[in-house]
């Protein structure tokens, strides 16, 4: 445990530069004082490693010292190449650089490390995009990345859906969340959240932006995301449903927290599950329980029914006209497809 931590230590000096003794504790959940301990353990095992008194102070690396790769466990070591994702590495621009640093890292292994790690590589593949959706092309990404990097102001075309605006930014960040890109920019001094696939148009400006004093992108992520679950509109529906149909209705509405999906009790005549959801954007309701197909009926709100009613009275009207002149007939799939 103290050789984990002791190593941890030195490559946190290595990669961050000076750090004060409680900053070190804070990250390693340890006391001060065992900082100090450990401080003057590496020392004494010929590590140049000093602390400096005073409000500028802290404990520091000889200057140009590099530790090599070395007191990497068998569970870091696959962590490590786990946590590879290609594809949004390659949207970035930086697939040959991680493929480099992933070859580099996998040399410095012990013999024993680099083959579970190779074998990892082999046996397990992570793939972020959910089914059924294309990846979204986001051709400025790299303009955006390299604008987030620079700390470059950017005016940028936004498609809103129904216009496309322009807007100058300050690009602070880019996420990754389930397959989407989204830039993190502050405009008019506020941090806001854009989808990469949006923007139709960048454009660099002169002048470098000087970034928030401490901003931090994770936590303004986790914070706008509860945020934006918190305040989505909802509607709670009750329902019955042929088993069968579950999986559809995942597939429509997406999966549901633990909180969101009730099993009612109420017995059903064909023995249906009846179920009580609560869905996202309620004018969004009536094309997803349509969507479920005739193997779900929506039991109440009585509102939401009528509208789902009056709906299925258009389509069925729609399909009962003759077909126009010169449509073309779609073929029909072969069994063998069905």
């Amino acid at each position: 445990m103290r050789a984990s931590r002791l190593v941890s230590l030195l490559l946190l000096l290595q990669s961050r530069g000076g750090q004060t003794a409680a900053e070190l504790a804070r990250e390693l959940e340890v006391s001060v004082r065992t900082i100090h301990r450990d401080v003057d353990a590496l020392s004494a095992s010929g590590v140049p490693i000093y602390a400096e008194r005073g409000p500028h102070g802290g404990i520091r690396l000889v200057d140009g010292y590099r530790t090599r790769l070395t007191g990497m466990t068998a569970d870091e070591a696959e962590a490590l190449f786990l946590s590879g994702l290609p594809g949004p590495a390659a949207e970035l621009g930086l697939g040959t650089v991680v493929a480099a640093a992933r070859l580099k890292v996998l040399a410095a292994l012990p013999t024993e490390l680099r083959a579970r790690a190779s074998r990892l590589v082999e046996r397990f593949h992570l793939d972020a995009a959910a089914w059924y959706h294309a990846d979204e092309a986001v051709p400025h990404l790299g303009a955006l990345s390299e604008a987030v990097w620079e700390c470059q102001r950017v005016q940028i075309g936004y498609d809103r859906g129904d216009k496309t605006v322009d807007r100058i930014l300050e690009p602070l960040g880019l996420v990754l969340k389930a397959g989407v890109w989204y830039l993190v920019a502050a405009a008019d001094g506020q941090p806001r959240t854009y989808r990469v696939s949006r923007v139709s148009r960048v454009q660099p400006l002169d002048g470098p932006f000087e970034r928030p004093a401490g901003f931090d992108l994770a936590a303004f992520w986790a914070e706008a995301s509860s945020a934006y679950e918190r305040d989505t509109p909802r509607v709670t529906v009750a329902l019955r449903i042929a088993r069968d149909r579950l999986d559809r209705l995942r597939g429509v509405i997406g999966e549901r927290p633990f909180d969101t999906i009730e099993r009612l009790d109420d017995p059903d005549p064909d023995g249906w599950l009846r179920i009580r959801v609560k869905l996202d954007w309620p004018n969004e309701a009536t094309t997803q329980i349509l969507a479920v197909g005739p193997g779900c009926e929506l039991l109440e709100p009585e509102p939401l029914r009528e509208r789902i009613a009056e709906e299925a009275r258009r389509l069925a009207a729609r399909y009962g006209e003759p077909r126009l002149e010169g449509s073309v007939p779609v073929a029909q799939p072969s069994l063998a497809a069905r």
